[in-house]
């Protein structure tokens, strides 16, 4: 030290260097980083001044100096303070000085609610580009369930890329179980999918084949709802058993073998027995189906002039356990042998199967009811959104009950 000083004072500017640039890693060795700064200074060498204060952590000095002697390095300071950060995990620092790069480094270190939080602190955009990825992890790690909280706290921006993710959250909830303690679920679900339709139809893609598909997904998740609302209501076992049978024309969406089980128990409880076998044994049939992975030999004579599709996904697995198929067996050979039931499905004054939208010989579609999802035929109720109807009795019969439940204060139809 002592030497580095005489050279300073008694040689020329570029002996005294060599000098200090023999001296200053040694001082930096011995961790006196001011020290060795302060030489290096003194013979005008300002970069070496800076890494040895940036050695030894003293960011602030070092960015002062920077500053003002030499500005040109400053996003030198900057760049290699952020690797620091990153290189010792210090990403609640980090966030003061490259936001984007604390929030990725947050997702490398799986602190999600942090990511979130602090994401939600910069601009929309942001927000959503570190929400999808969330919801994309917790989706990957089976739980919808949180996805759906997370964008219903955030909402669902209609942005394209993320469709796959809404779509995803949507067939992944519909093979959670859906009792009337789920109604929570189907009813934020629909929510969700609501403000996504409306924000999808104030964007450019309005009216696109996928806006179409979140619309028939917030249909679906809507009588999913209502269905579980009306689950345990004694007043309400017809409309819970309509909503499954509703429900069948979706079986495009819905895993097929659940959906026709699910109408078959409601309406075999309801005494629908001619509906109940029909429904049931088709069951029967989709689960042999999968079990051989195809569903290309099924019979769908039943279901003929019907809006029950065909064409349907063969599910990858049976959504009903061995002992319950095996009950629904013994209940349709039993029914079968008693030919206590014709296996027709009912028709209504159109001539046309009841539960059907379109009618077979006119071709004209009914609106679906918002209570049952039954074709609206008389006794019409309309709605101020367009497309939205009720059948009248249905309607009144459900908000009765509605309201007795509320007095009683049952969370069932809150």
């Amino acid at each position: 030290m002592k030497a580095a000083e005489l050279s300073i004072k008694f040689l020329s500017r570029e002996r005294a260097a060599e000098v200090v640039r023999d001296v200053g890693p040694c001082l930096a060795k011995l961790r006196k980083y001011s020290a060795a700064a302060e030489l290096y200074l003194n013979v005008e060498l300002v970069k070496e001044a800076i890494d040895v204060f940036m050695e030894g952590e003293e960011w602030n000095k070092a960015k002062r100096v920077a500053k003002e002697l030499e500005p040109r390095y400053e996003a030198y300071v900057d760049q290699k303070y952020k690797e620091h950060l990153k290189n010792h995990g210090k990403v609640d620092s980090l966030v003061g000085v490259d936001v984007m790069a604390a929030l990725d480094m947050y997702v490398e270190q799986g602190q999600w609610e942090k990511c979130v939080e602090t994401a939600s602190k910069q601009n929309f955009k942001i927000l959503h580009k570190y929400v999808a990825l969330y919801a994309t992890h917790l989706i990957r790690e089976d739980d919808a369930q949180s996805a759906l909280s997370l964008y219903v706290t955030h909402g669902a921006p209609p942005n394209p890329q993320n469709f796959n993710i809404y779509k995803r959250l949507f067939l992944d909830l519909l093979n959670l179980s859906g009792g009337p303690e789920g109604y929570r679920m189907w009813a934020d679900l629909r929510n969700l999918l609501l403000l996504l339709c409306e924000n999808i139809s104030k964007s450019s893609e309005a009216n696109s084949p996928s806006h179409e598909e979140f619309e028939t997904m917030l249909l679906i998740a809507h009588y999913c709802a209502t269905r579980c609302a009306a689950k345990g209501v004694d007043q309400l076992v017809s409309i819970s058993t309509k909503l499954s049978i509703s429900l069948l024309r979706h079986t495009e969406l819905l895993a097929a073998d659940k959906a026709f089980y699910e109408a078959g128990l409601a309406c075999r409880a309801v005494g629908w027995e001619n509906m109940a076998f029909i429904f049931l044994n088709h069951f029967l049939d989709l689960a042999d189906g999968i079990d051989e992975g195809t569903l290309d030999t099924l019979d769908h004579s039943d279901f003929e002039e019907t809006d029950i599709p065909f064409e349907v996904p063969v599910p990858s697995k049976l959504h009903v356990s061995e002992a319950q198929r095996e009950e629904i067996r013994d209940w349709v050979l039993a029914v079968s042998m008693d030919q206590r039931v014709e296996q027709v499905l009912p028709r209504d004054e159109r001539d046309t199967y009841e539960a059907s939208l379109l009618a077979t010989s006119t071709g004209i579609r009914s609106l679906p009811c918002v209570i049952t999802g039954y074709p609206v035929l008389r006794n019409k109720m309309d709605f101020k959104a367009p497309g939205k109807a009720s059948n009248k009795d249905d309607w009144n019969k459900f908000l009765m009950a509605t309201k007795v439940r509320h007095t009683c204060s049952s969370p069932t139809l809150h």
